[in-house]
């Protein structure tokens, strides 16, 4: 047990001997670093660039937990990102890592803002397996010539990710009659396309429209180009 406890102080020191070294530069740069404890899945630290974006204290933060996470983080881009920070940590590579974007907001009375992030292990324990991971986050310029073309596609994504149940549930010939319907055909079009009467094109028509919600012509179209269909 003696040992043990000797070995916990060992893993501490080099943790802390870390974030120690980076607080020698931290402040310098342009980016906010955090460090994740893998065992409690909470903060470990964070520079102080991080802690006045979210108006907190370190202290203030690490008292969140693992509560951390939902309470500042866009739960959906979690979905992309985990399951790539899973696979660094099976990897076990030291100078690997990964690269992602996340939505971050300080409150709900807040909008979300993108952010470009990098992942790697920072610390292992003593039995060599990774204890703390590092996150370098740095905000999208929004003035940036190429952000809007970064923020289309990262809308994309979300509007794939809110609507891929809908797009599942459709049948294939739903999904025809879709495409069709996208394109601007109407309901006698549909129906000498698919040979089919025009009362039942009319009826998959409605009941797209349902599935979808949609409002208008644009919604269709703009369903149909998400999910590749035109």
């Amino acid at each position: 047990m003696f040992d043990h406890v000797l070995e916990n102080g060992k893993a501490n020191d080099t943790l802390q001997e870390k974030i120690a070294a980076l607080e020698l530069v931290v402040d310098d740069l342009p980016v906010v670093i955090i460090v994740h404890n893998l065992e409690t899945l909470g903060v470990e630290y964070m520079c102080k660039r991080g802690l006045s974006l979210l108006g907190l204290t370190l202290e203030e933060l690490q008292n969140l937990g693992s509560e951390y996470h939902g309470k500042y983080f866009n739960p959906e881009d979690a979905e992309d990102y985990v399951p790539k920070i899973m696979s660094l940590l099976q990897q076990d590579n030291e100078v690997d890592t990964i690269s992602f974007f996340q939505q971050v907001r300080p409150s709900e009375s807040h909008d979300w803002k993108w952010y470009l992030s990098s992942s790697k292990v920072f610390v292992k324990d003593e039995g060599l397996k990774p204890s703390h991971i590092i996150t370098v986050a740095s905000p999208i310029d929004p003035e940036h010539h190429i952000t809007s073309k970064v923020n289309r596609l990262l809308e994309e994504k979300n509007f794939l990710r809110k609507y891929n149940h809908i797009f599942a549930s459709l049948t294939r010939r739903e999904k025809e009659i879709l495409k069709l319907m996208a394109l601007g055909n109407n309901s006698k079009e549909i129906a000498g396309a698919l040979h089919i009467s025009e009362k039942t094109a009319k009826t998959h028509r409605r009941n797209i429209r349902a599935k979808l919600q949609a409002q208008s012509n644009y919604d269709i179209t703009r369903f149909a180009q998400a999910f590749d269909l035109i």
